[in-house]
């Protein structure tokens, strides 16, 4: 590989403030906007990282289990490479995504009823010599890739702290690329939200139980985004740190999706709906007034994770599922 190979495939996210939000929390929300990523989400940090590292060892195809968002990463950051992508996805991956991965090159396998079906397939794919397994959220080198974003929080900030984050939970990845980054930069001592929906609450439940448990089934509305067993790298920095595990239902998070339609100008799926409820449901001034969570010294920074399994059609009938309409 050459010296251009080593360019990282995702860019520097704005920072943005958001008016609403911060009116709605009492205190400065920084909205870090990973919905713009160029496969519109964070999913390409850590998942880019990890493909040029392996293809730097001599990795020769890649074989990803996704929902969607990992696997249009793993399509995007292989057509960079030049190298062949196999993405496996659950029965409920939309069509337009499907559509999305072929576009990028890749070979697309239909398998299973959620997330965990589609990966135990992908895994047995990865027989083949040279070819790796990529996992959506599960790998020391995604965390590394995801921990990107706190440098660049770090270099917007200069020698402001945040007051706290705020980020959604599948399988933990990104809640574990977090924790990596605030360690290096000596923010370990700031509290994370970790959001979850019901029916998708992997990490809460396993906060509850006091160990690593498999949910029966993914009941909420974000099937696709869901995984039934937290990572266990997740769980441990959950315990470790000053981590805040909340759920919120599927109609909370759709209702904040809508309300950042409306404030922000941008859609995003259910996923991110769950960290945006944090403020859009008072969550955020609950936790204050009951003394969970201290006044904020700092800005919040709400981490929009973005996704690209969303569109006006799929948010109606996200509506008529639970009877907003």
């Amino acid at each position: 590989m050459d010296s251009q190979d080593e360019t990282p495939f995702h860019f520097v996210s704005p920072l943005k403030k958001s008016l609403a939000l911060s009116k709605l929390a009492g205190t400065q929300v920084l909205m870090k906007l990973e919905n713009v990523q160029p496969v519109g989400s964070f999913k390409i940090r850590g998942i880019g990282h990890f493909c040029q590292k392996l293809a730097k060892e001599g990795c020769k195809k890649f074989v990803c289990s996704s929902g969607g968002n990992a696997g249009l990463a793993a399509a995007y950051a292989c057509s960079k490479l030049g190298l062949p992508a196999t993405i496996v996805v659950p029965e409920c991956t939309p069509k337009k995504i499907i559509c999305k991965l072929q576009d990028l090159g890749a070979e697309v396998v239909v398998t299973g009823k959620v997330w965990d079906d589609a990966d135990a397939y992908a895994r047995c794919l990865t027989d083949a010599p040279g070819s790796v397994y990529v996992s959506p959220f599960n790998h020391p080198l995604l965390w590394e890739g995801h921990s990107s974003l706190i440098f660049e929080l770090k270099a917007s900030l200069g020698n402001q702290k945040p007051g706290a984050f705020v980020v959604a939970v599948g399988g933990g990845g990104l809640l574990a690329g977090l924790v990596e980054g605030i360690i290096k930069v000596g923010w370990s001592d700031v509290p994370i939200l970790a959001m979850e929906t019901l029916g998708a609450d992997c990490l809460n439940a396993a906060l509850q139980a006091g160990k690593s448990v498999t949910l029966p089934d993914i009941t909420s509305i974000a099937k696709c985004l869901g995984a039934k067993t937290v990572c266990d790298r997740a769980l441990e920095c959950a315990r470790k740190y000053k981590v805040i595990s909340l759920t919120v239902d599927d109609r909370d998070a759709l209702q904040a999706v809508e309300r950042f339609l409306e404030d922000e100008l941008m859609l995003v799926e259910v996923s991110c709906g769950a960290a945006l409820a944090a403020v859009y449901s008072g969550h955020i001034q609950r936790l204050q007034k009951e003394g969970k969570l201290e006044p904020l010294a700092g800005p919040l920074i709400m981490i929009v994770c973005g996704g690209s399994l969303i569109s006006m059609s799929e948010l109606q009938n996200f509506k008529s599922q639970l009877g907003m309409v």
